[in-house]
């Protein structure tokens, strides 16, 4: 091989090392959410002094409990977006969600991210999702939450019309990523208003949907 040839390599691997870097801290450092939130429901005009705390990707059979008796200790009522999948494998642990009062909302079956499916892939998804938490939990699921938040204007259009609202959040403090705990509650503590939706997750980690480490959550 040339020299010219192990430079040309060289460059393109410090390319692509440059580029991941870029996405990966955009990820952790920046709320991608703001650009979709068009048409969504981020943000409430409360009555009272009152936020919404939200749990995306669960029930895990690891965290769910220990957010479930946390939430149950101070009486708090929260929504949890559940992956259909997980549903499926932890049933019991959906079961006591929706028999604490807590509300089940649709994260899709398959933690998937929707862009590339058509309207009828979406639509079966959704629908099949929410049949599954229906026969486990006795919920029926009237809001959806996009895995990764995006959603093109066509596939929310699609998704009100199967009678869902879409629910994204005001407040991400990245707890997905091993941050120390003090830094999320600093976070949240310097933004918070009334009416915000906080996102945080009940299972998954950096680079997958399931299990992970909520300790800080």
């Amino acid at each position: 091989m040339t020299l010219d040839r192990y430079i040309f390599l060289a460059e393109l691997l410090v390319f692509f090392s440059l580029l991941t870097l870029a996405v990966i801290s955009l990820c952790v450092f920046f709320d991608h959410a703001v650009w979709v939130r068009k048409e969504t429901i981020f943000r409430v005009t409360p009555c009272r002094r009152k936020v919404a705390l939200t749990f995306d990707d669960g029930p895990s059979h690891l965290w769910t409990p220990p957010i479930l008796d946390a939430l149950k200790k101070l009486g708090i009522k929260a929504t949890f977006f559940m992956v259909g999948s997980h549903v499926q494998k932890f049933p019991e642990i959906a079961r006591r969600v929706a028999q604490e009062g807590h509300t089940i909302g649709n994260h899709g079956y398959a933690h998937s991210v929707f862009l590339y499916y058509t309207e009828e892939e979406l639509e079966e998804e959704i629908k099949y999702t929410e049949l599954m938490i229906r026969q486990i939990t006795g919920q029926t699921t009237r809001y959806f939450r996009p895995p990764k938040a995006w959603l093109t204007k066509q596939e929310k259009r699609k998704i009100r019309s199967m009678g869902y609202e879409v629910v994204l959040w005001s407040i991400n403090p990245k707890d997905w990523v091993p941050f120390p705990h003090q830094h999320m509650v600093d976070f949240i503590c310097h933004r918070i208003q009334p009416g915000d939706i906080i996102l945080f997750q009940d299972s998954g980690g950096v680079l997958k949907a399931e299990g992970g480490h909520r300790r800080q959550t």
